[in-house]
């Protein structure tokens, strides 16, 4: 027997309530705000004429009063610029709220409820961040975690993150009877399930197709690292080979992304030998591995190799972030053992060794985080994803928030991006190496104190260091801020050439001549200060990378053919398999 139809008959249409008018959400918004006017003057009234009244700090206090006072009375006129526009006083952006890309659609300028919800956002915003300024009883670390916390909170309290105040995101929905919500939530639940924040059309980008393709064969492999040697791209080299070490919290590829940004491709063209390492992807087989082993099976083992490859005294050397500031360790170790002269120069990118003042990433070495990284790494490595997690912390609005109103309410396609796909292809890190790492240098600073730390039981010193140094900031880098990377000057006792580059941590390195974009600035005289290095400065348009180039060049210009052990696996170490190698793909 057919079973009886029971669907619920459509409800008759003067059952739906009419959505509210534009006047209407003006009234009762009115009604709103000007309930909150009268208990708010009421009170402050009443503690001004009471002042008998017990003072509760940080509640009845007059500074916080005051507060109170000029928040309200910010509000009161963002409620006068909403009912009666023609006569109240406009409302002042600061520079940095007019470029706000969050609020670049004419709506929420144009439509006055929207209008009205983007100023609310900003006077709130302004006021949270002011009162963390003011707080009293608090030390400069516990404000500045206190300053990040409020910031981070900010960004994702803003109404373009919502779908019922994002006036972009209400519209898509109308046109699209909803989809663009259900897509979006159909990535939010795989962004879940595979425990990352997607960025980029991942299908877009193939490791040895369209990133990591400058020819080259891999020479060595150890249960560290991979070594990769280069094809020669010119008949004559430069006689020193260079030996890059990239950060192994992110895979090596960055300075051989598409072949138009490729570093590597670009060094190889100007006449170089180059080299690089591929770090292995932390598993349960390294974790007992720690600082020790990063410089001596690392490091100094890639040194060695080619000086006995290429059968030179000396190698160039270039280290990138965490690899840079072991760079450092390693000079030290090298010169402290009479070796120094197996480096003929070093480069840094965005390194550091004094972390007094290393930025927001202090905010993350308390005895809480590291109990949780030691929690979250039961098998001796720590995920990458939690490193990235942390990473997209420092810049939410930009690799959090941002995709989350693009690609999960309003349903835009993810646009391709090698950067960021590189940036998300996250390798894991030996847990041990990790807290020490976080303990004795982001923590206690102990790199920059004379024998406080020793690798192999040769105590680091780093101004024992006269190794020829060309140290690479970035004047934008959130990372390794440029006051910190300038330190490096501090400690190391040979000559050193500085350039700060335009933009930051990835952009400020990544930067091709061809692209023409960006600046950096030089500065040939002394300067005591980073301050002083930029009042002093020259800028240049473009990429620093020739700069470099002719610095490289004058610590040795002798140049030989590219012929026998030049080209990988024509001397004494067999090619193993063809570049990027199989570590990247780990």
């Amino acid at each position: 027997m057919p079973m009886a139809d029971t669907a619920a008959p459509p409800l008759p249409e003067h059952s739906l309530p009419p959505l509210p008018s534009l006047e209407d959400m003006q009234h009762w918004t009115w009604v709103m705000g000007r309930a909150q006017q009268m208990m708010l003057e009421a009170g402050l009234q009443t503690l001004q004429e009471k002042p008998a009244l017990p003072i509760i700090p940080g509640f009845t206090d007059q500074a916080t009063i005051a507060r109170a006072h000029d928040f309200w009375a910010d509000s009161m006129k963002l409620w006068q610029r909403f009912l009666t526009p023609g006569t109240a006083e406009p409302f002042a952006e600061t520079p940095e709220q007019a470029r706000d890309k969050r609020f670049a659609a004419p709506q929420w300028r144009d439509n006055p409820v929207f209008d009205w919800m983007r100023q609310s956002y900003f006077i709130v915003a302004d006021h949270l961040q002011r009162g963390v300024e003011s707080l009293d009883g608090v030390d400069d670390k516990q404000r500045e975690q206190i300053r990040f916390l409020a910031r981070n909170m900010v960004e994702a309290m803003s109404p373009s993150n919502f779908p019922a105040t994002n006036p972009l995101v209400l519209k898509k929905t109308i046109e699209t009877g909803g989809d663009n919500l259900l897509q979006g939530l159909q990535r939010m639940l795989a962004d879940i399930g595979k425990g990352q924040l997607t960025h980029t059309a991942s299908e877009a980008f193939d490791i040895g197709r369209n990133l990591a393709t400058t020819p080259g064969k891999v020479v060595k492999r150890t249960p560290l690292y991979e070594l990769i040697q280069y094809s020669p791209a010119t008949d004559s080299v430069l006689s020193v080979p260079l030996v890059i070490f990239p950060p192994w919290i992110n895979r090596f590829y960055i300075l051989d992304l598409s072949a138009e940004k490729s570093f590597i491709k670009w060094a190889v063209d100007q006449g170089i030998t180059v080299f690089i390492a591929s770090w292995k992807s932390a598993d349960s087989s390294m974790k007992d591995v720690v600082w020790d082993d990063y410089v001596e099976r690392g490091q100094i083992d890639a040194i060695d190799t080619v000086r006995a490859l290429l059968g030179v005294e000396a190698v160039h050397t270039i280290g990138y972030c965490v690899a840079g500031t072991t760079l450092a360790a390693t000079l030290a170790v090298l010169a402290a053992r009479g070796q120094a002269d197996k480096v003929k120069s070093a480069t840094f990118f965005t390194a550091q060794v004094d972390f007094e003042r290393a930025g927001e990433l202090l905010n993350f070495v308390d005895d809480e985080q590291m109990a949780l990284i030691e929690q979250v790494s039961p098998d001796g490595f720590l995920d990458g994803r939690f490193m990235a997690a942390t990473f997209n912390l420092l810049r939410g609005r930009d690799l959090i928030w941002n995709y989350v109103t693009n690609n999960y309410l309003l349903g835009n396609d993810y646009a391709p991006f090698d950067l960021l796909h590189w940036n998300g292809d996250t390798t894991n890190l030996p847990v041990k190496w990790h807290l020490s790492y976080l303990r004795d240098l982001y923590r206690d600073n102990r790199l920059v104190v004379p024998g406080s730390l020793a690798i192999g039981g040769t105590p680091i010193d780093l101004t024992r260091v006269v190794t020829p140094a060309y140290i690479q900031a970035g004047r934008e880098d959130h990372i390794a801020p440029a006051e910190s990377v300038w330190r490096l000057t501090d400690h190391l006792r040979g000559p050193v050439r500085f350039v700060l580059a335009g933009s930051g941590h990835i952009a400020g390195v990544v930067n091709p001549p061809a692209a023409g974009k960006y600046q950096y600035w030089t500065n040939e005289a002394p300067a005591a200060s980073l301050a002083a290095f930029v009042e002093g400065a020259t800028e240049t348009k473009g990429s620093w990378w020739p700069d470099w180039l002719a610095w490289l060049r004058q610590q040795d210009g002798a140049i030989v053919p590219a012929s026998g052990a030049r080209v990988p696996g024509a001397g004494m170490l067999a090619a193993l398999e063809p570049a990027p190698g199989s570590y990247v793909r780990t």
